[in-house]
């Protein structure tokens, strides 16, 4: 274990401030889902790196990026606080290899114990590091932190910025968006966002899902889908409407969800990393929120929904920069006006790290994309008991194949309806692809 001194750059005393509202969001996702949701990496280094080298590496994130030397105070009403440090030290592990051991084996189990670690965020920092050793000499850097400290746009700054070292920091860190939220400017920002909130919660329905199964251990399931046949449809409806990658598959969830659940309007929240605002693209924060989206299917053609669902993702991404708090309270004032408690607890995060990307080659032909169908799989992985949400669905940054995590709560919807939203998705893409007239097949 080695020791490693920091101090802020440029110079700052300690501060104390509230959340910023990405930080929020995040915070209550963590508590909600009883877990840290950490993000790292174990990263080898070049032959020839020190010790030394890889400690004036941690120093400048450290010093760098407020967000890894922030620790959180609960005050006496009970509301969170960041605690942010103008200088301090962070404990380096050492693990030295043994011989015959695979170095990138050993960083990995070292990546996977910080992975499952406790961390303490009101004593501690936020982040774990250790340097793997083998025969000697440093062969990798592992660092893991809370998803607090950063997403993984941040993580691909930091990355960048211990590579580049850039003399000045290019992005507003939380405390300056804390007082930029609290600004004019801001809180027109959340004014419009909850505006926007309650026009589409007061049009949808309650529920996301029809029914409750029964209790079944583990209970929270994930399973992964990979289609080849889907990524060449889309490229013929994206060729066909105009639209993105990402409202394309967006539309292709919301049918199967539809058709799967026969809830109609379709209300989902789409996760929203913000940093096209202004001062907040090469933020190291966590600054990803959630944007309601209603997608209304109803007798239309899958193109029209395509079109349809690039509208209400739009609306959804410039809303979704709010305080969570205030959103918490209108969902639960609507939810007493009706009577009955909103059920929102459904997102479809799009986590490639660029979502427009389209092939600029010809559309494939019919031909092709029914070649590919029989490449098409479907696995189960994580099962669990902790608390997580009712589903979630992620796009995988994966080339040549539309690649879909899906997590679900097998309370609310069985594995057997999880994995038909999935299929579903391809099913609508092959559908509209082979058919530009091809519908919906929602009627109300």
């Amino acid at each position: 274990m080695i020791s490693v001194s920091f101090k802020a750059d440029p110079p700052a005393d300690d501060t104390v401030a509230e959340l910023a509202w990405g930080q929020r969001e995040i915070w209550t996702a963590m508590v909600r889902q009883e877990w840290w949701l950490p993000i790292g990496y174990a990263r080898a280094v070049p032959p020839g790196t020190t010790v030394e080298d890889l400690a004036d590496e941690v120093r400048f994130m450290m010093s760098r990026y407020p967000t890894l030397r922030t620790t959180l105070r609960h005050d006496a009403a009970g509301e969170v606080r960041q605690v942010v440090a103008g200088s301090g030290e962070i404990d380096v592990e050492i693990v030295d290899a043994a011989d015959d051991e695979d170095p990138a084996e050993v960083a990995d189990r070292v990546r996977q114990r910080y992975w499952d670690g406790d961390y303490d965020l009101v004593h501690g920092w936020p982040v774990w590091i250790g340097i793997v050793r083998h025969r000697g000499a440093p062969s990798h850097l592992v660092t893991v932190m809370t998803h607090l400290v950063l997403d993984a746009f941040g993580g691909m700054v930091m990355l960048e910025e211990a590579a580049s070292r850039p003399a000045e920091p290019t992005a507003m860190p939380p405390v300056e968006q804390v007082r930029w939220q609290s600004s004019p400017a801001g809180q027109r920002q959340n004014t419009a966002a909850l505006r926007h909130w309650e026009k589409v919660l007061r049009t949808i329905p309650s529920r996301r899902f029809p029914h409750r199964h029964e209790p079944r251990s583990p209970r929270h399931w994930e399973g992964q889908f990979r289609s080849p046949a889907a990524q060449l449809a889309l490229r013929v409806l994206a060729a066909r409407t105009k639209v993105d990658a990402s409202p394309l598959l967006l539309a292709t969830w919301a049918i199967a969800m539809a058709r799967v659940t026969g809830v109609n309007p379709v209300a989902v929240q789409v996760v929203v990393n913000n940093r096209f605002r202004p001062g907040l693209a090469r933020s190291m924060s966590p600054l990803s929120q959630t944007g309601i989206c209603s997608i209304d299917l109803a007798g239309l053609s899958v193109d029209d929904a395509v079109r349809l669902t690039a509208r209400q993702a739009i609306a959804a991404y410039k809303h979704a920069y709010y305080n969570p708090s205030d959103v918490d309270e209108l969902v639960a004032r609507l939810g007493e006006e009706r009577g009955e408690e909103f059920d929102l607890a459904c997102f479809f995060n799009d986590r490639r790290i660029d979502a427009r990307e389209q092939d600029d080659g010809p559309p494939p032909t019919p031909e092709e994309v029914r070649a590919a169908l029989p490449h098409t799989t479907f696995t189960w992985g994580r099962r669990r008991d902790t608390s997580f949400e009712r589903m979630f669905t992620h796009v995988e940054n994966v080339p040549d194949a539309m690649t879909i995590t899906i997590a679900g709560d097998t309370h609310y919807m069985s594995p057997g309806e999880l994995e038909a939203v999935v299929r579903g998705m391809e099913a609508v893409a092959v559908e509209a692809a082979l058919d530009p007239a091809a519908r919906t097949g929602i009627s109300s």
